[in-house]
C-alpha cells in the first residue's frame, strides 16, 4: 500500500473529514489497469444504464404490460446480448456496492465496499475518472440518493457504502462529476458525520465551484435552460417518489426527464462523456415484493432507455461513436412469472407474479448492448471484464 493510501485510510479511521481533505485521492490511485494515453478510441461517449436489481422475468412481465407477449421494450432492441457473473468478492450473493465497483473499477470487491479495499490494498481509478482524465464530461443519474452505493462506486472510493457525507464531499471536491441527478439534499448539507466522520455543506461549496443547485423539475429544467456546464439537482433527502405513487402534481422529474436533462448538459463537451443512469428502485421494489412498484419503475427505466436511443439516433457521429451498455448488478427477490397458465396476456394485462425471498439473489444478469466495442459484451463475462471492455473503447489502454 502506497504512503498515500495509507493517509487516506488512516483519516477515515480517525473519523475526520479534515484528515481526508488533505489527501488528493487522484495520488492515491496507483494501481489502474488502464492507463489514459493519446491513443484514439473508436467510443467518444459511454452511457452506462443500471436496472438495479432486474431479472429477466423482470423483462418479461414490463414487456408483457407494455407490447405484448410479442413486443420488446427499448433495451430488447440493442445489438448484442451477453451475461455475467455477479459474485463479490466476499459472498456469492453481492451487494450493490460491490456489483458496480466491478463495473466501475474492474476487480472484485467485498460487499459494502465502493471501489476501495478496507485491506489496504490498492485500488483503481474508476472508469468515470478516467474519462475525466481524456477531458471528457461526466454525470450520474439515479432515483435514490446520488450518494447511493451504485453512482457512488463510479464517483467516489470509501470503505463503507454508508459514508454517504463522503461520497458527496469527494463528487465536488476530488472527482468533480459535472452532472449529478437524484436525491439526497441531507447527504450534501450534514451536520451529523457518517461511518467516515464526514459532515459539511457541500451544496455551498459546490455553488461556489460554479453549479447551478437545483431542487424540483421547474429548476432543473431551468438550469438547463440556462447553458450552464455544471448540475447538481438534489431532488429530496432519501429516494425520490415512486412511479406508482406519483400524482400529476408531483414536482420531482422522473427518470427519463434526467436522464435526457442530463444529457443536454455532457453533450456540449467536443471530447464526450461518461454517464450513468440508474433505475434505482427496481431493487426497492423487488426487495418489498411489490409489483406495481417494479412495474412502474420498470417502465420507467425503458423510458429512459428511448431517450438515449433517440439522442443517439439524431446524429451521424453520436451512432458511430457512442457505447450503451444496459445491465443489471444483481436480480433482488427471484421474481417470477407464475401465470396465468391457460390464457395468454395482451397488452396492458398484468402477470401472476411470485417472489422466492426479498433480498438479492446470486443469479447471472443480462448485458444488453450496442455501439463501438459492444461485440466484446456478446459472450458469458465476469462483471469485472466489462470494466476493460470500455477502457478499449475509449482508447484507454491497459498498462
Amino acid at each position: 500500500m502506497s504512503e498515500m493510501q495509507r493517509k487516506f485510510l488512516a483519516g477515515i479511521r480517525r473519523g475526520g473529514s479534515a484528515a481526508i481533505r488533505a489527501v488528493a485521492l487522484a495520488a492515491a490511485l496507483g494501481a489502474s489497469a488502464c492507463a489514459v494515453s493519446g491513443n484514439k478510441g473508436r467510443a467518444k461517449n459511454v452511457v452506462y444504464m443500471v436496472p438495479d436489481g432486474m431479472g429477466l422475468a423482470d423483462v418479461t412481465a414490463a414487456r408483457i404490460q407494455r407490447h405484448g407477449p410479442d413486443g420488446m421494450l427499448h433495451f430488447e432492441t440493442l445489438e448484442h446480448v451477453g451475461y455475467q457473473r455477479t459474485h463479490s468478492g466476499s459472498s456469492t450473493v453481492t451487494d450493490s456496492a460491490a456489483g458496480a465497483s466491478a463495473w466501475a473499477c474492474g476487480e472484485k470487491f467485498d460487499n459494502g465496499e465502493v471501489c476501495f479495499h478496507g485491506d489496504g490494498r490498492p485500488f483503481r481509478a474508476s472508469i468515470l475518472e478516467l474519462a475525466r482524465k481524456q477531458g471528457k464530461a461526466t454525470g450520474l443519474v439515479a432515483t435514490s440518493t446520488i450518494t447511493n452505493a451504485t453512482p457512488a462506486s463510479f464517483g467516489a472510493h470509501v470503505p463503507d457504502r454508508n459514508c454517504e457525507n463522503e461520497i458527496a464531499r469527494q463528487y465536488v471536491q476530488l472527482t468533480g462529476v459535472e452532472v449529478m441527478l437524484g436525491s439526497g439534499v441531507d447527504r450534501f448539507r450534514s451536520t451529523a458525520p457518517d461511518a467516515c466522520g464526514t459532515a459539511g455543506d457541500f451544496i455551498a461549496e459546490a455553488q461556489g465551484k460554479g453549479y447551478a443547485v437545483a431542487y424540483d423539475r421547474a429548476g432543473m429544467d431551468a438550469a438547463v435552460a440556462h447553458g450552464g456546464g455544471r448540475l447538481l439537482g438534489l431532488f429530496g433527502n432519501g429516494g425520490m417518489v415512486p412511479e406508482y405513487l406519483r400524482t400529476p402534481a408531483e414536482t420531482q422529474p422522473r427518470l427519463p426527464e434526467m436522464t435526457a436533462a442530463a444529457l443536454k448538459v455532457v453533450e456540449k463537451n467536443p471530447a464526450g462523456f461518461f454517464l450513468l443512469v440508474e433505475g434505482s428502485q427496481i431493487d426497492w421494489a423487488n426487495h418489498a415484493n411489490n409489483y406495481p412498484y417494479q412495474l412502474g419503475e420498470m417502465l420507467a427505466f425503458d423510458d429512459a432507455v428511448r431517450v438515449v436511443r433517440n439522442w443517439i439516433a439524431a446524429d451521424e457521429d453520436r451512432k458511430a461513436r457512442t457505447l450503451l451498455i444496459v445491465v443489471a448488478d444483481h436480480d433482488t427477490g427471484g421474481f417470477a412469472v407464475n401465470g396465468p397458465q391457460s390464457t395468454l396476456l395482451t397488452k396492458g394485462q398484468t402477470v401472476q407474479a411470485a417472489w422466492t425471498s426479498g433480498k438479492h439473489t446470486g443469479v447471472d444478469t443480462l448485458v444488453w448492448s450496442q455501439g463501438p466495442g459492444s461485440q466484446a459484451l456478446a459472450r458469458a463475462l465476469d462483471n469485472t471484464e466489462i470494466y476493460a471492455v470500455m477502457c478499449e473503447a475509449l482508447g484507454i489502454p491497459k498498462e
